[in-house]
């Protein structure tokens, strides 16, 4: 049967919505509330909020009279876009550009070098408050970025650095992993 009450709106958690992994050896959550270490807050992400692509196609095997008789997935593919919009943040700027690409800091002055390059795979987490207070964390645990979105600069919006993290599977073979727990 329906129920409405388990209908929910995702917004951000108000101490941070988006981090990324500070070096190699911190250790994704495995659950929806429980402390985050040794990741770094990237700060607001823009209205348009969060997407996920759960994308893929299939094979169709036909037999002699037509009839489909087997349909074969294939071309799997786990991506997250979201833009973040603090673009005075060095944290920012580093996961956009590069970390070897960016020198110094807001008050000293900032050097942003864009060249070319792979952005390496990181773990990602995404927490979110849900309808009465539930939390939401979607833990990502290989994650690169591999598509940055034309940045507009003019007076009446936001800078924002419209990024889609492509999510390749850990040694369980999950491309992520999502934590929900009443408040």
């Amino acid at each position: 049967m329906p129920n409405s009450t388990n209908v929910s709106a995702g917004k951000p958690a108000v101490a941070g919505a988006i981090y990324v992994e500070t070096d190699s050896t911190s250790t994704l959550p495995t659950a929806a509330d429980s402390q985050i270490t040794g990741f770094t807050e990237l700060g607001f992400v823009s209205e348009d909020g969060l997407t996920n692509a759960n994308t893929f196609d299939s094979n169709d095997i036909k037999e002699w009279g037509g009839a489909t008789v087997l349909s074969i997935e294939n071309n799997f593919a786990d991506k997250f876009t979201f833009t973040l919009i603090e673009s005075l943040n060095v944290d920012v700027m580093k996961e956009v550009f590069g970390s070897a690409n960016v020198t110094g800091t807001l008050s000293t002055g900032m050097t942003v070098s864009v060249k070319p390059g792979q952005h390496s795979s990181k773990k990602w987490i995404i927490d979110m408050v849900m309808r009465n207070g539930a939390l939401k964390r979607i833990c990502i645990p290989a994650g690169a970025i591999s598509e940055l979105a034309e940045i507009s600069y003019t007076n009446d919006a936001a800078v924002g650095y419209k990024i889609t993290l492509t999510c390749t599977p850990d040694a369980s073979g999950n491309t992520h992993y999502e934590y929900i727990k009443a408040a």
